[in-house]
């Protein structure tokens, strides 16, 4: 019985050492088999452990940063914060006072103290409070610190911000963030044209770490690497800018039209130094409800300042005889009757005083019995307005050129008929104010690498052609400056421009008073036009072109109608010829230039005081702002000055408000400029008045408020005159 109890101990026992070594051998085999090929139920070993032992940061970059002519910034990438909460007790820090936390984040985010304590009761271990908790400034972000609130935190990105709000907006165009890879993505203006030049390209570093997150030393440490977005430098320059801006905000809220263009350019390159469009919206925001530039997208009737071009193409054809005559009052022609904007006319006038006049008769007699229409057509074509300018901003759009009848080329010839842009006519007011030489209008200089400094696209100068002789655009400046300033043209009717002529500049121009057509009728009313000018100056040698145009405003009764375009031109050409120290005209200058003159020299680093001494015995006069040496000064090294030019010296220490008294809008910008202090302008002319005071602390990022004031002057102002038309423009 012994015996058979052994061999069955034995046989159990033989069996489990056989299951044993079975199961040893099937796991050692199994091990093998996974060690040799490295992958297990279809999942690749490698990659499974990189995955848990590996650790990713993400190198953030920014989007590039746009910056205006004079180096300030239009646009950059600026910390935004996410707010969270945790509302775990599990949590060292978490909100330990629900009520006491949602009454006080409430009037910060903007939301209802119950909305908020809603959301603090989730069941969940941290939340956040959506749209109205994203994207916080900074200085949110510190007014919620300031609360001391448990259980509070941040997570922190970035978003696009614009410094000047609205200023420049349809040319800077705005971003919404790609859900595809969270990055900004440009859908407007110069952010989207040159979104792939802006966008930046983010990076990651990848090691390998421990159980307890102490990193492995790994010299096959895997790098992504990042590079910033691009910078983009444009042409537009922010003094200039805001300028126009403000006096545009004005007049929109003082006559409230139904849209506004304002443009400033320089006449030998074609850079556009300011641009803007009413109304308008805030990129920051992203308010806008007009998906188009009306500058460069929206084709217009725009009345007389066509006759610029009229006059210049029969000057430049050699059929222009200025001392010839006609009957003014009305032109009958094949399909209707031209009348002009006096109905009763002035009598017989010759062509030079019908051009002063803006006399319609005038114009399409001169196109019709000398110049002839189809070698209108052919100007029209070599000064760009049959084809889009080619600006480098996104949505141009070209004219609307009705050119089948001879009435319809007989009133193209005064501004109406076809339809052309704002930039069309800039770019054709360059061969006007540049010798005949058309300039390709453009707002982009330069991209550059932010890291390297090195320019990756730089844009020069373009001529768009020579619809003109040198000879013909310096006639039809001639004419231009009697537009504003002939009082006498004929019988007392004075030119049509007197109210846009400047005291010391030799202002020239053409102003424009377009009827608006509505279902194949104009309208009428005074309400119902399109005031405009174009203005350059100084005459000889233009050095600035500024075209201004007013659809429908609201005019007072005794408002005679170009009372809305006055308010911007003048300020806008009175600032611009200032800031790009175009000299005055008449004996001041004369005597100016045989005055002794002197090189201004690099002062910074030396004595304040001494060097303010020594610039006073040579007969400048010295501005001194601090104490010390000298860190700054205006005007840079090298320019020419002449006694009692003004100069501006900044030092270290306390500083204080100079007194602005008298002094010029370019000179108050310089000031502004080198404090990196915001400058609000009223009015146009020299500074009157000055907010803070003289005397008050300069502080850099503060506000300085001025009322410019204009020179006495006894030219009195005048806008012309309307009357009822039937189917033409008035001056």
């Amino acid at each position: 019985m012994f015996q058979r109890k052994r061999r069955l101990i034995s046989f159990w026992a033989g069996l489990v050492g056989v299951l044993f070594m079975l199961t040893f051998f099937v796991i050692i085999g199994r091990f093998v088999y996974i060690a040799q090929g490295k992958e297990i139920n279809g999942h690749k070993l490698i990659n499974v452990g990189e995955n848990q032992w590996s650790q990713y940061k993400v190198v953030d970059e920014k989007r590039g940063t746009i910056y205006s002519d004079n180096g300030r910034i239009l646009a950059e990438d600026v910390p935004a914060y996410t707010l969270y909460a945790i509302i775990s007790p599990n949590s060292d820090n978490h909100v330990k006072d629900k009520q006491k936390t949602a009454n006080a984040l409430a009037p910060i985010l903007g939301m209802k103290s119950s909305d908020v304590l809603d959301i603090l009761n989730r069941k969940a271990y941290q939340v956040e409070f959506g749209t109205k908790g994203k994207m916080l400034s900074y200085a949110k972000k510190k007014e919620i610190d300031r609360l001391k609130l448990p259980g509070i935190g941040y997570l922190t990105e970035s978003k696009r911000y614009y410094p000047d709000q609205s200023s420049a907006a349809y040319t800077l165009g705005f971003t919404q963030i790609n859900p595809a890879n969270n990055q900004q993505k440009g859908v407007f203006g110069i952010e989207q044209s040159l979104d792939h030049y802006l966008t930046e390209k983010d990076g990651s570093i990848r090691y390998y770490r421990s159980l307890s997150g102490v990193p492995i030393p790994d010299e096959h440490q895997k790098l992504k690497k990042s590079s910033p977005g691009k910078d983009v430098y444009l042409t537009l320059n922010t003094r200039i800018q805001t300028v126009l801006d403000q006096a545009m905000t004005r007049v929109d809220q003082e006559y409230k039209p139904e849209n506004m263009i304002g443009i400033a350019a320089d006449p030998k390159t074609g850079k556009i130094l300011a641009m803007s469009t009413l109304p308008g919206f805030n990129p920051n925001k992203r308010d806008i409800k007009q998906f188009s530039n009306a500058a460069i997208s929206e084709p217009y009737e725009p009345g007389s300042v066509m006759k610029t071009f009229t006059v210049a193409s029969a000057i430049d054809a050699g059929v222009y005889k200025g001392s010839d005559t006609y009957t003014s009052g009305d032109y009958k022609t094949d399909g209707g009757t031209i009348h002009d904007w006096r109905r009763q006319g002035w009598g017989t006038i010759s062509f030079d005083q019908g051009f002063e006049l803006s006399s319609n008769v005038g114009m399409s007699v001169l196109t019709d019995k000398y110049l002839g229409v189809d070698k209108l057509g052919d100007y029209f074509r070599k000064f760009g307005f049959m084809q889009k300018t080619g600006i480098d901003l996104p949505g141009e759009r070209s004219s609307l050129v009705n050119w089948h009848w001879k009435l319809d080329k007989l009133e193209a010839s005064f501004g109406q008929a076809s339809a052309f842009t704002a930039i069309q006519i800039v770019q054709a007011a360059t061969a006007i104010g540049n010798n005949g030489t058309m300039m390709r209008p453009y707002v982009v200089d330069k991209i550059v690498n932010p890291k390297t400094k090195k320019t990756i696209l730089q844009h020069h100068p373009v001529v768009a052609g020579h619809p003109v002789s040198a000879a013909a655009a310096e006639q039809t400046r001639a004419l231009m400056r009697k537009v504003v300033t002939d009082k006498n043209v004929v019988n007392g009717a004075s030119a049509t421009g007197l109210a846009y002529d400047l005291p010391g500049y030799d202002v020239i121009g053409k102003t424009g008073t377009a009827q608006i057509s509505q279902n194949g009728q104009y309208m009428f009313g005074k309400n119902n036009y399109v005031y405009s000018f174009l203005g350059m100056a100084p005459q000889k040698n233009p050095k600035l072109i500024v075209y201004v145009a007013v659809k429908q405003p609201h005019l007072k009764a005794t408002d005679l109608g170009a009372e809305p375009v006055v308010d911007i031109v003048r300020p806008v050409m009175t600032s611009a010829l200032q800031y790009l120290q175009v000299d005055k005209k008449a004996s001041a200058s004369d005597v100016r230039q045989e005055l002794p003159s002197i090189k201004f020299g690099d002062f910074t680093g030396t004595d304040m005081n001494a060097t303010a001494q020594s610039l006073t015995n040579q007969g400048i006069v010295p501005i001194t702002i601090g104490s010390g040496t000298i860190e700054k000064q205006m005007p840079y090294p090298g320019e020419k000055l002449f006694a009692g030019s003004r100069v501006i010296l900044s030092g270290g220490g306390t500083k204080k408000m100079p007194d602005l008294s008298g002094w010029s809008l370019a000179d108050t910008m310089k000031l502004a400029d080198m404090e990196d202090i915001k400058l609000v302008t009223k009015g146009d002319g020299f500074v009157a008045s000055q907010s803070p005071a003289a005397g008050q602390p300069l502080k850099s990022g503060s506000v300085l408020t001025i009322q410019l004031q204009a020179e006495k002057t006894n030219d009195q102002a005048h806008a012309g005159t309307s009357s009822s038309v039937q189917q033409q423009n008035n001056p």
